[in-house]
């Protein structure tokens, strides 16, 4: 999987400044950054189309991001999202090729992003994880870094409205304790990974 990071970089640099204007935001657990390296997965909650920015104007590496495959429909979009290190998976289905191209990147040391939920909350409220973070985690034998996004208007994103960007403790793969032949498994250690998103608000 392919990413042209000084176009990301500068993409970044240029929407930086709008988006502290347009919708301040504050950091908090930025420490927790250094305490990871090589590939690891950045797994988010989900509020709104601008939390793929929060999360890459504040960290501090290029992050490659899923997306549902409709985003893909208008070619120059998509070839816009390719650059910068998007790629399509097909929600509610088994998608091999885009869960392959996800481990990939965490075994080649990228930053995998992926907001736990599967689909945005439109109460601000946190919905049902989906185990995709923890089979990836598993099979990868990657740790993943959980971060909550909080709107300040009922947990929504608002202009002009204070957002907090609150990263965690790294959670190491091995923590999760998966016996890969017991589906509860995965379901168990997805929700201890959403409990920890959850106490970060």
């Amino acid at each position: 999987m392919k990413q042209n990071v000084i176009f990301y970089k500068i993409l970044v640099t240029i929407i930086r400044p709008f988006i502290k204007i347009l919708y301040p935001y504050e950091v908090v657990g930025s420490e927790n950054l250094s305490k990871i390296d090589g590939g690891y997965i950045l797994c988010s909650n989900h509020l709104s189309n601008l939390d793929a920015i929060f999360l890459a104007i504040t960290h501090t590496k290029p992050i490659f991001f899923m997306a549902k495959s409709e985003l893909f429909k208008v070619k120059l979009f998509g070839k816009l999202l390719s650059m910068l290190g998007v790629f399509s998976i097909e929600r509610g289905k088994n998608d091999k090729v885009g869960l392959s191209k996800a481990e990939n990147i965490l075994k080649s040391d990228g930053v995998l992003g992926i907001f736990i939920e599967g689909t945005r909350s439109k109460t601000g409220e946190f919905l049902r994880p989906k185990s995709g973070v923890s089979v990836l985690s598993y099979g990868a034998q990657k740790p993943i870094l959980p971060v909550c996004i909080t709107g300040s208007n009922n947990n929504r994103i608002k202009i002009f409205k204070k957002t907090k960007i609150r990263y965690g403790c790294p959670i190491g793969y091995e923590d999760l304790e998966i016996n890969p032949n017991n589906l509860l498994g995965f379901k168990k250690s997805t929700k201890y990974i959403m409990n920890k998103i959850i106490n970060l608000r």
